[in-house]
């Protein structure tokens, strides 16, 4: 579980977001195991399992890609131009900080791994949460992680 900002209009804030995959510019992969990967996908079957919940509970989930960045969006000089690198072909929503070397190191142990963010913040439509907000509007994805772990 984590907070994520987004790149997109159609997504907004305090949406829930199940990360399918994440993309990286970083190198953890080299780091960890001497292997250059830049994009890992969730386990699908938990990502399936906590689909399935999400839809019992009457949760708005998003089932998308997002970056694994090393530096918080506002904190980048040209964040336009930043995202203009990614590869297209993943279609990227947002950024965090912590889902690729989540999803790498249960690939490389051979363990399930998902990720579900919150949405606090739109770089698009200029909009983020109060870190009041942000400790008190978590509620969908904390209910849907617990929710989520008692089926699985």
């Amino acid at each position: 579980m984590g907070l994520v900002g987004v790149y997109v209009e159609d997504i907004d804030l305090l949406d829930t977001i199940l990360v399918d995959g994440s993309y990286t510019r970083g190198n953890f992969s080299e780091n960890f195991n001497n292997e250059k990967v830049d994009f890992v996908r969730a386990d699908s079957f938990l990502n399936s399992t906590i689909e399935k919940v999400a839809n019992r509970e009457d949760i708005n989930l998003k089932k998308t890609n997002i970056a694994c960045t090393e530096c918080f969006d506002p904190y980048i000089e040209d964040v336009f131009k930043f995202i203009e690198k990614f590869p297209k072909e993943y279609n990227i929503v947002g950024a965090e900080m912590e889902s690729f070397a989540l999803f790498y190191t249960a690939n490389v142990l051979k363990k399930k791994a998902a990720c579900l963010l919150t949405v606090v913040d739109s770089v698009i439509n200029k909009k983020s949460l109060t870190s009041e907000q942000r400790e008190k509007s978590l509620n969908d994805m904390i209910k849907l992680a617990l929710e989520s772990s008692l089926v699985i």
